[in-house]
């Protein structure tokens, strides 16, 4: 039987699932599955019992090992299209024929949490994609900040084992605050870039769909005509790049630990199809020693006002997964998995990778096979000599298993280039066999004093803040001490901003790095705010809420794309204007911290009921404290103006124009609902009003 054959015979046996009855993993019906079998209704159960050991034995199996990093992810299928051909630059035919949809399977995972860790800890992001093109799987494996700790791979068990749960009392989870950690850090001074990133806003993302992707390391794009240029790849929400606040991030991780991938889920399944647009930085060979940083440098970025990013097809995800397990859980990526046209650099970060990678999965998987899992499988045609070991279940028919061979016509045989035949660039290699690091690696402060300076000022405060976080649970106080020094050489208000707060003293004598180059690209204060699609909004009621309004406001989020939910004490309905308001959520099962704004609607009884209730007056104030878009009508404004008052600069309660820039939009007037939804919905957009912030006045 060939293998086409095989396959034939496969795709008709029923899929798991189907059926009416229980049975074994043989396919024999269990007609009992609640009692195991024995001598005697109280006598001792027997050794017989093959449905009991089998389905023990079964569940005592069940688990895999988890990643190493990455351990805890999310997963989605979707669809890839190139908006015009790149021939001009790679030969990969998925990057060719607009026409063509190439499907794809993308896993987001944080990296340094367990399994169960919470989806809101700061930390960076996984974002890997797996393309399953015509030429077989090519997986472009990244990442939500564009730089790494370290350079070299070998320094990655140091890294990963210093960021992990201190192993003498295995604490602290998902968290980088404690002394193994930054011990590491502070005598790595090549961390200092990706530190800046991951202490900004970058490290608590508002959502999987509202982050970036970044392949991190450097490959190569190879033409027809054996060109080469050197490619970082890119990945760009089309809904902007947003953030949590940390105070938000840390009560999520109580009110919903599986926010992210919770928000994902839903967010397929309402039709709000997360959407990225693939990206690439080019460098001709010519120029590749031409900057002041080395392009192949994984602690470095390439800026855009000297590498411009074009963007060059789009990524949907349409589609959840039908089992966890045997899709998120087991998908598995690795760098080298490549297709004709992209190739691979000497960035040594990579090279590492190529290896680690697969022998990680092996580890995983106990077998090379999982090539052979149905979510790895590749929709190209799999035709080699390979066989046998644990795992193989698509063995070749035939005597046929080595080449060549002319037993079988000397099939399967080597493809040459133009069948798509992988033929990696011919470089030139040459020099001494040494263990050293090039000198063009060696700046390490000068791009972490760019992405700093580049920052809005709230960005700033919160890298200060985290910062202040972090290094105040270090028990050490020299780790401290070098990590402020770091700091210094970074930007002296920057460590000036920390010192205090952590109970050391600036040093002296240390000269900060000096660039006049900043990158906006890499401040959040830029990005996308043109729509409110995919948001979640709160409508805060209580029995004698007018319903009209409810309705109204309701109907003018769901044409902008937004999802708006009544929350309130019960549920069921409340009662208001004659009307009957339906209730999603409560306000004990939820809290302002799942929502991206809160709309309140008036009603006399209503909002008297709600200022009554400290958990509503909290889920208001809390919003405010957060700088969420907030807005009220009629008699609602009651219940919002405490929580301005409590954040007003200088004491002054700003009058309406000013709040509406301050992201608060009231109005008096109860049949003015269609006017305050456009500038509502706009503030949605927005997403944050860091302009009044004022974290330590309001008490929420």
């Amino acid at each position: 039987m060939d293998e086409q054959s095989m396959n034939g015979d496969l795709a008709k046996v029923p899929r798991v699932g189907e059926g009416d009855y229980l049975t074994t993993n043989q396919g024999g019906r269990i007609g009992d599955n609640q009692n195991s079998l024995r001598a005697g209704a109280r006598g001792p159960t027997l050794l017989e019992d093959f449905q009991l050991r089998e389905k023990i034995t079964h569940f005592d199996h069940e688990r895999i090992p988890e990643r190493v990093v990455h351990a805890r992810g999310s997963g989605a299928h979707g669809s890839f299209q190139v908006y015009e051909s790149m021939a001009e630059y790679t030969m990969a035919k998925v990057l060719q024929d607009p026409s063509v949809t190439t499907p794809v399977f993308v896993r987001f995972s944080t990296v340094s949490g367990a399994r169960g860790s919470a989806d809101t800890a700061r930390d960076a992001r996984g974002f890997a994609v797996k393309f399953y093109t015509e030429e077989g799987v090519w997986d472009l494996v990244s990442n939500n900040i564009p730089v790494f700790f370290i350079q070299d791979t070998v320094k990655f068990p140091d890294l990963v084992h210093a960021f992990k749960p201190e192993p003498h009392h295995e604490i602290p989870g998902a968290s980088t605050a404690h002394d193994t950690f930054w011990d590491s850090i502070s005598l790595t001074p090549e961390s200092m870039h990706m530190i800046m990133w991951v202490m900004s806003d970058r490290g608590i993302p508002r959502s999987l769909s509202m982050m970036e992707g970044f392949g991190v390391n450097t490959f190569r794009f190879v033409n027809e005509q054996g060109v080469f240029r050197l490619v970082k790849f890119h990945w760009k929400p089309v809904l902007g790049v947003h953030s949590l606040v940390w105070d938000e991030a840390v009560k999520l991780a109580g009110r919903d630990p599986d926010f992210h991938r919770r928000d994902l889920w839903d967010a397929i399944e309402k039709g709000d199809y997360p959407e990225f647009e693939l990206a690439v930085q080019l460098i001709d060979e010519a120029d590749e020693l031409s900057f002041d940083f080395d392009p192949l440098d994984a602690t470095k970025i390439w800026p855009e006002e000297l590498v411009p990013v074009k963007r060059v097809g789009k990524m949907t995800l349409n589609r959840n997964p039908e089992n966890f397990f045997a899709e998120t859980e087991q998908v598995a990526f690795h760098p080298g998995h490549v297709v004709p046209g992209i190739d691979f650099s000497n960035d040594p970060l990579l090279q590492g990778r190529l290896f680690s990678y697969l022998d990680t999965q092996i580890n995983r998987f106990g077998s090379p096979n999982f090539a052979q899992i149905p979510i790895n499988q590749p929709h190209a045609a799999v035709n080699n000599n390979n066989q046998d070991g644990h795992m193989r279940y698509r063995n070749k028919s035939g005597r046929v298993n080595y080449e060549p061979n002319m037993l079988n016509d000397g099939r399967p045989m080597e493809a040459p280039r133009e069948a798509s035949g992988y033929v990696s660039y011919p470089e030139q290699v040459s020099g001494p066999k040494v263990r050293q690091r090039s000198p063009t690696f060696a700046d390490h402060y000068t791009q972490a004093a760019m992405f700093w300076r580049s920052q809005s000022p709230p960005e700033q405060d919160h890298i200060v803040e985290a910062l202040q976080f972090e290094l105040s649970k270090v028990e050490t106080r020299e780790i401290r001490e070098r990590m402020v020094m770091h700091l210094a050489r970074i930007d002296d208000g920057l460590a000036a901003r920390v010192a205090p707060a952590v109970g050391v003293s600036v040093p002296s004598g240390v000269e900060a790095a000096v660039t006049t180059r900043l990158a906006p690209e890499t401040s959040m204060a830029n990005t996308v705010k043109d729509t409110a699609k995919g948001r979640r909004v709160a409508i805060l009621v209580a029995a004698g809420v007018d319903g009209a309004q409810v309705t109204a406001m309701k109907t003018a989020l769901s044409e902008a794309g937004v999802h708006a939910e009544v929350v309130a004490k019960h549920l069921g309905t409340v009662v208001g204007g004659g009307q009957e308001v339906a209730v999603d959520k409560t306000i004990a099962a939820t809290g302002s911290v799942m929502y991206d704004a809160v709309y309140i609607p008036g009603g006399q009884q209503g909002i008297e009921a709600l200022k009554m209730d400290g958990n509503a007056v909290h889920f208001v104030t809390e919003a405010f404290k957060h700088c969420k878009p907030l807005a009220a009508i009629g008699e609602a404004v009651d219940l919002v103006m405490p929580a301005v008052t409590a954040g007003a600069r200088n004491g002054a309660t700003p009058d309406s124009g000013q709040l509406g820039a301050q992201g608060v939009f009231i109005s008096r007037q109860s049949s003015d609902v269609s006017a305050l939804a456009r500038q509502f919905i706009q503030g949605i957009a927005q997403h944050r009003f860091f302009n009044r912030e004022q974290k330590d006045m309001i008490p929420a």
